[in-house]
């Protein structure tokens, strides 16, 4: 039996996420890498290496490619794919769409996802930024404090929902 995982350093992610992980990790170890292999090998074949602007080139996109697989694969061992079935409407948790009210009028909706997957233009943020964390375990009606280094606003929870993650 596995112990369950470490919560601060667990990688909460949709199922999306996760495959989209995995896909960019099997696209550069697949294709990409075995290519700049090649072109790196090649380029040691023509001589004198300090002048060599392939073979330059080659060795430092290789350290790129290699530092990122590092990456992924620390974040997709550390990963808690985390799905919206039978999730209960009442609070706000990771995978929530939440519908927010700011004091002059406005409205937002912001889905809470994982670090791996933030996209501010799209409304999805951080469970781990100012928003989500404030909005973290929240109810229907609770009005929330959101401190950003600009400023502090009062937020009210408008609705909530948990929409089925791809």
């Amino acid at each position: 039996m596995s112990a369950p995982p470490d919560v601060a350093a667990a990688n909460y992610i949709t199922p999306a996420g996760y495959r989209k992980l995995v896909e960019e990790r099997d696209r550069l170890w697949h294709e990409e890498r075995p290519k700049m292999v090649e072109t790196v090998a090649w380029a040691a074949g023509n001589g004198d290496r300090s002048e060599n602007g392939d073979y330059i080139y080659g060795k430092k996109r290789l350290r790129e490619i290699d530092r990122r697989l590092r990456f992924l694969r620390k974040r997709i061992d550390a990963a808690v794919v985390v799905g919206n079935e039978d999730r209960d409407h009442d609070r706000v948790f990771f995978g929530a769409t939440v519908t927010v009210a700011y004091e002059d009028g406005r409205e937002r909706t912001v889905v809470i996802v994982g670090a791996d997957e933030i996209d501010p233009a799209a409304g999805r943020v951080s469970m781990k930024s100012p928003v989500g964390r404030a909005l973290m375990n929240r109810s229907v009606g609770d009005e929330v404090l959101l401190r950003t280094p600009a400023a502090t606003e009062r937020l009210e929870v408008l609705a909530i929902r948990y929409d089925p993650l791809p």
